[in-house]
């Protein structure tokens, strides 16, 4: 299965940035599966359903969310209705909206996509390894889906490469989220499991991390807010993570990052060129 793993769309340049290039990616590329992180796509806080629709028809299968879920209050009702949009499933019960969904890829395959939330500098939520843990026992891979992508939202990188750890030969991918800068470890563990610390933003990188610069540095240099942080407006690049998987196990083979467009150098996944 050919999937590809879209990092944090940050405001109008990230959404663009999708719209311009994941149509030809799909068609380019034979994507069987596409998940994208929208948690940062309204203005760089949370999500509408205007821009859900606009992500699904785009391409993407699914969208993961994280700390910014509900920034769009919009995003507590709509939520029920979006089949694809996927919240932290280590959020309290009762919290609207479902942290899994089983997705039927282009070419009917099964592809289980499962958005967790970290713990270390982050909001003490439930606990990420008991509720992955229970989402892997239920729709194991190989019997109940062809393949598995964890999203792990999460602020510290010991966190994620746990994450990664503990779920290694029971998941396609697990890729990380959040922090907004591509990571340069991209590898397959020891059991088959792909693994990148972070996919990196889809935003403005001429930032602080997709933000414009000049209220970061005021804070940063003054200990003083004097106004919003509003998303970066320039050319956005399309930052995530490519995973070849076998059929017949559903753990991975090839992995490789993807960088499009923007300030960062360009990195394409040669072994799906043509």
């Amino acid at each position: 299965m050919r999937i590809l793993f879209v990092g944090d769309v940050i405001g109008r340049a990230g959404r663009t940035a999708v719209l311009e290039h994941l149509p030809g990616m799909i068609r380019d590329w034979s994507l069987d599966l596409v998940v994208v992180n929208g948690e940062n796509a309204a203005g760089g806080f949370g999500i509408t359903e205007a821009i859900y629709h606009e992500l699904i028809d785009a391409g993407a299968d699914a969208i993961t969310l994280g700390n910014h879920a509900w920034d769009q209050r919009e995003a507590l009702v709509f939520i029920e209705r979006a089949s694809r949009l996927v919240r932290p499933t280590n959020f309290p019960k009762g919290t609207p909206g479902r942290g899994t969904a089983l997705i039927e890829t282009r070419r009917g395959h099964r592809a289980l996509v499962i958005n967790a939330i970290g713990r270390v500098f982050m909001t003490p939520f439930d606990d990420p390894f008991a509720a992955i843990e229970r989402e892997l026992d239920a729709c194991p891979l190989r019997s109940a889906a062809d393949a598995i992508i964890v999203d792990f939202h999460c602020e510290a990188s010991s966190e994620k490469q746990a994450i990664g750890l503990f779920c290694d030969g029971r998941a396609s991918l697990v890729v990380g989220t959040h922090t907004h800068v591509p990571t340069a470890d991209h590898r397959i563990l020891a059991h088959g499991t792909a693994y990148m610390t972070d996919a990196g933003m889809t935003g403005d990188y001429d930032s602080v991390i997709g933000m414009q610069k000049e209220e970061p540095l005021r804070r940063f240099t003054s200990g003083i807010a004097s106004g919003r942080f509003e998303p970066a407006l320039g050319a956005a690049t399309l930052s995530g993570v490519a995973v070849d998987t076998d059929d017949a196990t559903g753990l991975a083979v090839r992995i490789a990052p993807v960088r499009v467009g923007g300030r960062l150098e360009p990195t394409l996944p040669t072994f799906w060129a043509s």
